[in-house]
C-alpha cells in the first residue's frame, strides 16, 4: 500500500524532473532552430554558386 508520504515525494519528484525536461526540450528546440538557420543560409547560398557556375559554363 502506498503511503500518502510516498505519493507526496513521488509526485514531488516527477515534478522536479518535468520542470528539468522541459528545460532541456526549450534548449534543445533553440539549438535546432538555429541549426536550421545555419542550413538554410548555407544551402542559398550554394544554390546562387550553383545558378553562378550554371551561367559561366552556358557563355562557353
Amino acid at each position: 500500500m502506498v503511503t500518502l508520504k510516498n505519493l507526496r515525494e513521488n509526485i514531488e519528484n516527477l515534478e522536479s524532473e518535468k520542470t528539468k525536461l522541459l528545460a532541456e526540450v526549450t534548449k534543445l528546440r533553440k539549438e535546432a532552430e538555429e541549426k536550421a538557420a545555419a542550413l538554410e543560409y548555407e544551402v542559398a547560398v550554394l544554390r546562387e554558386e550553383a545558378e553562378s557556375l550554371k551561367k559561366m559554363l552556358d557563355s562557353f
